[in-house]
């Protein structure tokens, strides 16, 4: 197996635990520094989703067969949103707000980690698809983005958690098994980018549109909900244009 696909699967179970950990470790974390951080994530994964998916597979094709990437990018909306309908939105909840949890029962926050964990396959899969391209700079750069992403959402796992009694060790299980999930994307994505190099530029555009539909209904409206949009704006146009540097020099 491609060293490079372990390395980047093993960053991004580290950097999610590396959130998890964080979050057990430091419960108060201010709502404008963690919309601050999740906004300049939010910045990257979307440069990320342009400049390192749909472009390169727009790139590997000729002219009407530019359909295939057009057609990966509205099936990975699909199926992420399909997802997203039969799980809660990240932004009803806020993973660093106790009061909020206590009002809630423990089955609901039982699905809204369900649902974060769900929306981690697709990331991992996007890196693992990225991989087969033959730019490793651009399966990099979305390896960062989706990695430092990955830390202020394992905060958000194990909060509300925490809040409603669950016992430590079963939510370092639950963190683990998140962590698990987003490695076996990134394993599946390279598999699916190997099967053929037909199939490259629709999966680089499925895992594009995956992507942008994360950012676009989780993420931002996440940042949006405590009063600190400006902030979160300023952070997400920083993320953008670094990840357009990492693109440039790496």
């Amino acid at each position: 197996m491609d060293n490079m696909v372990i390395m980047c699967a093993a960053g991004l179970g580290l950097s999610s635990l590396l959130g998890s950990a964080a979050g057990l470790l430091f419960r108060n974390i201010p709502h404008k520094w963690n919309d601050i951080f999740l906004g300049f994530c939010a910045g990257m994964m979307l440069a990320a989703s342009l400049v390192c998916l749909i472009l390169p597979g727009f790139e590997a094709v000729e002219g009407i067969d530019v359909w295939q990437v057009v057609a990966g990018v509205i099936l990975g909306v699909i199926l992420v949103g399909f997802l997203d309908f039969v799980t809660p939105h990240l932004h009803n909840f806020s993973g660093i707000d106790p009061e909020a949890h206590r009002q809630s029962s423990v089955n609901k926050v039982l699905l809204f980690v369900m649902a974060i964990a769900i929306h981690k396959f697709p990331e991992g899969m996007a890196t693992g698809i990225a991989l087969d391209d033959t730019n490793p700079g651009s399966s990099l750069a979305i390896t960062l983005a989706i990695a430092l992403q990955n830390i202020p959402e394992g905060m958000v796992i194990v909060t509300p958690l925490m809040v409603i009694g669950v016992k430590f060790t079963r939510v370092v299980m639950i963190a683990l098994s998140v962590a698990l999930l987003e490695i076996v994307g990134v394993f599946a994505g390279s598999f699916l980018g190997n099967i053929s190099e037909l199939l490259l530029p629709a999966m680089l555009g499925m895992a594009g549109g995956a992507m942008l539909y994360v950012i676009s209904d989780e993420m931002i409206p996440e940042t949006h909900t405590h009063g600190f949009q400006k902030e979160s704006t300023y952070a997400l146009v920083a993320g953008v244009m670094m990840m357009l540097l990492i693109e440039k020099f790496i």
